[in-house]
């Protein structure tokens, strides 16, 4: 009876550690108490704090030494996935160094980044003339495609086994 107690614990918890798939970000000197909107209206003070943002890739354009992916904002759950069934939160540029892959970094796909705030960036949304905060990238982290339906999910089942 022991054993089979320990047994159906090991495979518990090898089931939960395998659901685990989250991206393990060090938030020690993120600042919770910025967004988007009120980073680009104070730059001043806000910058060279560390964020942790997360949304929905708009555009991904590669540069010459890095990649720029415009992300529109969206509040992250407790996991740290972008949360669109939310408001948006406005958008900023994310700055990763060297290349990533458009095709990867998709419009649509979800990023999760932990990063330094280094100045803003004006540019044209439409008709508009918008200014985006922009985050170096430090920490960052593209979702899979299926994680908009992320909730982890436990199934149980009792079966029978037999054996010669």
């Amino acid at each position: 009876m022991r054993q089979t107690c320990l047994c159906l614990l090991l495979m518990l918890a090898g089931s939960i550690s395998a659901c685990a798939n989250e991206p393990r970000f060090n938030l020690n000197d993120v600042d919770n108490t910025l967004t988007s909107a009120n980073a680009v209206n104070d730059m001043t003070r806000a910058r060279d704090h560390v964020v942790h943002w997360g949304g929905s890739i708009i555009t991904t354009t590669n540069l010459k030494d890095s990649t720029r992916i415009e992300v529109l904002a969206y509040p992250m759950d407790s996991n740290g996935l972008p949360d669109i069934s939310t408001k948006a939160q406005g958008r900023f540029i994310l700055l990763q160094s060297g290349y990533l892959e458009g095709a990867d970094y998709a419009p649509g796909r979800l990023v999760s980044v932990v990063g330094k705030l280094t100045q803003t960036h004006s540019t044209q949304v439409g008709e508009a003339r918008v200014v985006f905060p922009v985050v170096q990238a430090e920490q960052l982290y593209l979702w899979p495609p299926n994680s908009r339906r992320s909730k982890i999910q436990f199934h149980f089942g009792l079966g029978i086994g037999i054996s010669r």
